[in-house]
């Protein structure tokens, strides 16, 4: 099963960036799609970016214009860039596989520890 491993957490004032890192296993990175999730305290899990195979991109509106999914598939690993960072982006990151561009809730990877973004005002 694929694994992953989230990095690049912090804690960020408000306006600032981060780069988190998805670093997988396996050597079939370049045959599904990626995602990064994040989970807020009480809240659902939901979906913040996703990159497909070929690298077409989508995003959550509360996150457009200020995030960026990218991969590099040579180094099985996948980013996202954030700027103008909001306290509501407060939350736990984390990033798996799916099958298809056009359906980020069926993951088939396992779920990692995560990354933890905390943005102060």
């Amino acid at each position: 099963q694929v694994r992953f491993v989230e990095s690049g957490g912090g804690l960020v004032q408000s306006g600032g960036s981060l780069r988190l890192s998805c670093a997988a296993s396996g050597s079939i990175f370049n045959t599904y799609a990626m995602g990064w999730y994040r989970q807020a305290p009480g809240k659902q899990r939901e979906l913040v970016a996703g990159i497909s195979r070929a690298g077409t991109t989508k995003y959550a509106d509360s996150v457009k214009g200020r995030f960026s999914i990218s991969r590099d598939n040579a180094k099985n690993t996948a980013y996202l860039q954030m700027n103008s960072l909001k306290p509501e982006d407060t939350a736990v990151y984390y990033c798996n596989a799916a099958r298809y561009h056009s359906d980020y809730d069926s993951v088939f990877g396992s779920w990692g520890q995560g990354t933890q973004v905390t943005v102060s005002s």
